[in-house]
């Protein structure tokens, strides 16, 4: 046998050990997370060095979801009734703003049960019945107002018959 092979064969348990040595190490570290959770990446601190955009994209109501852009899409709904303030009440529709105030009402409650609790959508849906409930009160206040110029008519009216009959 060559001095060479019977070298290597001498040298081969040294780098043996210290090539195993060397790996386990690297792999206890790389496995030394494998205990803690099943995403050891996210936890609270890969979470804060995340950046905002990043939490946004992954969240469960994230950008990526409908969760996110029905609640963005539903505010022109409370825009358009804020935009109706300056129409007046005898052009407002009764039962359109009536359908705002119940749709508001009701989403809004479900926002909170269904999972995950949305708070955006909950938010635009609670602005969506508070402007139909203004609305609905605009309605309500001309309708009365209406009510109470007729009766003032009516009795103009028959005070105006007396007077010719006398």
């Amino acid at each position: 046998m060559p001095a060479t092979t019977t070298m290597f064969r001498a040298a081969r348990p040294i780098f043996q050990q210290t090539s195993r040595a060397t790996f386990r190490s690297q792999f206890a570290r790389a496995s030394g997370r494998r205990f803690q959770s099943t995403a050891a990446g996210d936890g609270p601190s890969a979470q804060q060095q995340k950046s905002w955009f990043k939490r946004m994209l992954d969240s469960p109501v994230g950008l990526k979801t409908v969760h996110f852009w029905a609640p963005v899409m539903k505010w022109a709904l409370v825009l358009a009734g804020i935009g109706d303030f300056a129409r007046p009440a005898e052009k407002l529709s009764l039962t359109q703003n009536a359908a705002l105030t119940a749709t508001g009402a009701i989403w809004t409650r479900w926002c909170f049960i269904i999972t995950p609790q949305n708070y955006l959508l909950a938010a635009v849906n609670f602005f969506l019945g508070c402007v139909g409930v203004a609305q609905l009160t605009r309605i309500a206040m001309y309708n009365a107002s209406q009510k109470k110029l007729s009766e003032q008519v009516e009795k103009e009216a028959a005070a105006v018959k007396d007077a010719v009959k006398s």
